[in-house]
């Protein structure tokens, strides 16, 4: 667990608004979207813990429900004081909550009094069903039935000095009655369309989405709309106030949703653009009666569930990696033998690549199916056979009614088994041949009208030896959709709102053919993030990403690299490259820098390779060898200006001399690639193009 320093570590963050610390808080936990249902009784009450007194001196992100836990239990307030030294009016407040908890519990079924009570403290239905052992859905009921209903208030913005007429609105239990009128003749007059945000910034889900979710307004806006926002982000332009007609600064939570959508009456909900959160949200919803727009629940199901996935591809007879649907461990280990290792572990319904992961042997085929089950426990987990040294293609694009209105496709520089978030990614695709590229818009096609496609959608593919397979198909915006809108001066979101809302709209064929290239680079935080190992693989590590324009792909790359903050080395570049496959790809690319007049450096078994193969360099002993020289000491004193570390796949979180080499570049600022073929084209771009060759030119210039 990661403790909380002066070093910040977060890389988003969530805002509630209540009448109460105790309400505001729980909302802000459940905005957080990790799983739990507000500070206590939870659906997964997480890991035991045994020493409550370590727990609570630690500042670490799982504190604040160790001290609820330990309020429960009975420890006072004045020790947890003493152990935490956070003021005691938040441990008081705490105590609130813990103690309505425990007054549910010895009722042991809905009582109006406490029903009430509860919910002016920001619990939710579920939190008060675990309590009392039954279904969310009853104690709704419940609350309905003994007219417990939440009301809708107006931001103050002006201290109380005078009535608020705001549009930033939030609902509460703590009140009287609605600052705004719902059932004026004017409001119910009005074309409204709910569009659900994207929710705090996290690995995985970023601006990219809000961008999504703004121009889906701004859209809808021009076309005479009432748009209706609900984010719970501070950080973003959707929770702007000039953005929207109205904004909630709520959660996004089916309840929550549920409220507002019965509280608004719109004409429905736009799930498809704040990424995964309100995907994730679809089959409640529509279930409980909401009007999903665009692309229906049930047809968002069959994408977003591996199983339901899988079978829906062999019905078209649409190529994929072999799959399974893994039940216990010994299909798993039957499929594994059977298809040979490697093999992929997807749990469902998940965003970044959560709990996914490679397994390259029996012995940790368990660990890694016992994650992606707990990721996600309402879905199946699926197994595939993982393809090593495929390509990784993506098509971007937008339909309406099954039909394909336009779409966008590119490549990844990295292989297969880097996060398309982590990629880097070319627009126009570079090395794809006209055959894969009539493949892929024809399984485009196929998807779009099987799935009878409203808006936005991804699917990713591999490619290898002039064949594709689907890996997975997002029936959403993907974070490429920015990039991809700005590249082909389309943008594709706001065609896919006009499409959502049953405007016709024509197709749009995009030409692949233009007289510049653009390049999405990841950004990581590595260095923030203390022990951490800054390696790529299918789970998403980076925070953030750049896009750079050139004439050429090396232009745009090494663009992209210094935007992103990486130094071009100046003369000494440290190689450790894993296995004779490594090394003997990267021989060309050695012999360049040589050729250039940098220094190189490697680990003996590198340095043998290269020394046997007219590649000059100098031996540097591994971090755990004491002899001297050693790769600690020159990285310390600033003597290496770029490290390329590649790993065997099957080892590279076992080796420890690879971790901390890795680990000792980030820390002493070193620029690292741990990718072969991002290090073979920053080789081939500084080549061939120095500092004074990179243009500068306006986005517009680009045509």
């Amino acid at each position: 667990m990661p403790f909380k320093s002066k070093c910040k570590k977060s890389v988003g963050e969530v805002m509630a608004i209540g009448r109460c610390f105790e309400e505001a808080l729980q909302k802000a936990l459940r905005m957080l979207n990790i799983g739990v249902d507000g500070l206590v009784a939870n659906t997964n009450n997480g890991d035991n813990h045994n020493n409550l007194e370590q727990d609570i001196k630690q500042p670490t992100p799982e504190r604040v429900f160790t001290m609820a836990r330990a309020l429960e239990q009975g420890v006072k307030i004045a020790t947890i004081h003493q152990w935490s030294k956070i003021d005691p009016w938040f441990l008081h407040k705490i105590e609130n909550i813990a103690a309505i908890s425990r007054e549910i519990k010895k009722a042991k079924k809905p009582r109006y009094d406490l029903v009430l009570k509860a919910k002016q403290q920001g619990f939710a239905d579920k939190q008060i069903g675990n309590l009392l052992n039954c279904s969310a859905l009853k104690i709704k009921k419940f609350r309905q039935k003994q007219n417990i209903l939440p009301l809708t208030k107006q931001i103050d913005t002006l201290a109380a000095e005078y009535p608020a007429k705001t549009n930033y609105l939030y609902l509460t239990y703590n009140g009287i009655e609605d600052d705004i009128k719902y059932n004026s003749a004017k409001n119910n007059r009005a074309k409204k369309i709910m569009v659900l945000g994207s929710g705090p910034y996290c690995i995985g889900s970023s601006v990219e989405f809000d961008w999504c979710c703004v121009n889906t307004a701004r859209t809808l806006r021009k076309m005479g709309y009432k748009t209706i926002l609900i984010n719970c982000n501070p950080e973003t332009v959707s929770t702007d106030y000039d953005e929207s007609d109205k904004l909630y600064f709520e959660e996004l939570t089916v309840e929550r949703v549920i409220d507002i959508y019965q509280k608004e009456k719109p004409l429905g909900v736009i799930v498809s653009m704040g990424g995964q959160i309100p995907n994730n949200l679809s089959l409640k919803l529509a279930k409980a009666g909401v009007k999903i727009l665009g692309t229906k629940a049930k047809d968002i199901d069959r994408a977003e569930n591996r199983h339901k996935f899988s079978q829906l591809l062999d019905e078209l007879n649409i190529e994929q990696p072999l799959w399974q649907e893994c039940s216990d461990l010994t299909k798993a280990r039957d499929f594994a033998n059977k298809v040979g290792y490697p093999i992929l572990v997807r749990p469902s319904y998940v965003l970044s690549g959560a709990a996914m992961s490679v397994v390259f042997q029996e012995t940790d085929l368990e660990n890694y199916l016992k994650k992606a089950a707990q990721i996600n426990t309402e879905h199946p987990v699926v197994i595939t056979k993982f393809i090593t040294g495929a390509k990784e293609i993506e098509l971007d694009a937008v339909a309406r009614k099954g039909v394909l209105l336009n779409y966008v496709i590119t490549e990844h520089i990295e292989n297969a088994g880097v996060h398309s978030g982590d990629a880097t990614i070319v627009m126009p695709a570079h090395k794809l041949y006209v055959a894969t590229l009539r493949q892929i818009k024809n399984v485009a096609r196929q998807l779009a009208n099987k799935l009878n496609i409203t808006g936005p959608f991804n699917i990713q593919f591999l490619a290898k030896n002039n064949k594709i397979k689907v890996i997975e198909c997002n029936l959403r915006a993907a974070r490429t959709m920015p990039f991809i809108s700005k590249v082909s001066k389309v943008n594709l979101i706001a065609l896919a709102a006009k499409a959502i809302v049953g405007q016709k709209v024509k197709p749009i064929d995009f030409n692949f053919v233009l007289d510049y290239v653009a390049v999405k680079a990841p950004q990581f935080s590595f260095a923030r993030l203390a022990g951490a190992d800054p390696i790529l693989n299918v789970e998403m590590s980076s925070t953030g990403e750049v896009a750079c324009f050139g004439d050429t792909l090396e232009e745009a790359y090494l663009k992209s690299l210094l935007a992103t903050g990486f130094r071009i080395p100046q003369k000494n570049i440290l190689l450790s490259l894993g296995g004779i496959k490594n090394q003997s790809k990267f021989l060309d690319s050695a012999k360049k820098l040589c050729q250039m007049g940098y220094q190189l450096y490697a680990t003996p078994g590198t340095s043998r390779f290269l020394n046997e193969n007219n590649a000059p360099n100098k031996t540097l002993q591994k971090i755990s060898a004491s002899a001297p020289p050693n790769i600690k000491e020159f990285l310390e004193q600033g003597k290496i200006d770029l490290v390329i570390n590649i790993s065997d796949e099957e080892f590279s979180e076992k080796i420890p001399d690879d971790y901390y080499l890795r680990r000792k570049a980030v820390d002493f600022e070193v620029p690292l690639f741990t990718n072969l073929q991002a290090a073979e084209l920053f080789v081939a771009a500084i080549s061939t193009l120095k500092m004074n060759d990179l243009t500068i030119k306006s986005w517009k210039e680009y045509k």
